[in-house]
């Protein structure tokens, strides 16, 4: 086992009492309906044992084959009816159109589940389903990154999907999502993130730890790793990451140094190329050319 492989397993393993990997599939297909810009499947999909994942896999109207698929990683905002709908209906701090839309525009498929407490999976808090994990030696941004390892699982299934051309991208929460999936599991070619590369050292120097929902924190994180080295797991996998400088949670001081370090990480791999920050004079929120630079770079390193 390489070393990176090594730190791969050490992360999972940070991620409490999660369900076996190996356990089988079921999918069950709800509704199918063609409009004018994509093919929607509405699915359920038992990912992990406890609770029914609603899903939505969207795909270009013309003739199936396989293609190159987005695992879309919803935002959280406060709003918990929202969930999955993003992908299809957008959000106001995202630019039009929907990435539904987008996507199957550019020749790709798209996932998007519904995460714990999301979408049709609310009825409980997100405090209350934390608490009772952790009673179970769970944790819930663990059981939210294992739904999103299974869904790569069910992605590599399907016979419309390129399983050597899986990329990963996400607003906020579904930002964190796309760069700790990226870092866990290398059938994801591509990652980009928006307005989340949040280094913890400095959120803390900040006080910005109530910025973040309660689901986001995992024990005995800090002791052994940080977020630059999270994102080193990635490395030479292509990287874009996208910030506000005006973003109470991105911390400038801390991206400035996950950008060095993980500069320094893409030079050793011969990767330079891969990895790019960008970053604009906003807040919280995905900007017009961030959405032109997404567009690029998607097409450059998966397309």
């Amino acid at each position: 086992m390489s070393p990176k492989e090594k730190r791969r397993n050490e992360l999972y393993t940070l991620l409490g009492e999660l369900p076996a990997r190996d356990r089988q599939i079921a999918v069950k297909e709800i509704t199918v309906k063609k409009n004018e810009s994509h093919i929607l499947e509405k699915l359920v999909l038992d990912l992990n044992g406890f609770e029914p994942v609603p899903a939505y896999f969207v795909r270009p109207c013309s003739e199936k084959q396989r293609r190159p698929t987005i695992l879309y990683n919803h935002a959280h905002g406060g709003n918990y009816v929202l969930g999955k709908d993003e992908l299809i209906q957008g959000r106001p701090s995202l630019q039009e159109p929907p990435y539904a839309r987008l996507l199957t525009s550019m020749g790709y498929n798209a996932l998007c589940i519904d995460t714990w407490a999301f979408g049709e999976r609310r009825g409980r808090t997100e405090s209350e389903i934390f608490k009772e994990m952790l009673w179970h030696g769970q944790v819930m941004w663990g059981m939210m990154v294992y739904d999103s390892l299974r869904a790569i699982d069910y992605l590599v299934s399907r016979d419309d999907v390129d399983a050597e051309r899986i990329g990963t991208l996400g607003l906020s929460m579904g930002s964190t999502m796309a760069w700790w999936v990226a870092a866990l599991d290398t059938r994801i070619k591509v990652c980009v993130d928006i307005c989340c590369l949040t280094d913890f050292v400095s959120l803390i120097k900040m006080r910005g730890l109530d910025g973040h929902g309660i689901y986001y924190y995992v024990p005995n994180l800090l002791k052994h790793f940080t977020t630059a080295q999270i994102n080193e797991l990635i490395a030479p996998r292509p990287h874009l990451s996208l910030a506000g400088i005006y973003d109470s949670l991105t911390p400038p001081e801390g991206l400035d140094d996950i950008d060095a370090y993980l500069k320094n990480a893409y030079e050793r791999e011969n990767a330079a190329e891969a990895w790019q920050l960008i970053r604009y004079a906003t807040g919280h929120f995905e900007t017009a050319d961030g959405r032109r630079e997404i567009i690029r770079f998607l097409n450059q390193w998966l397309g």
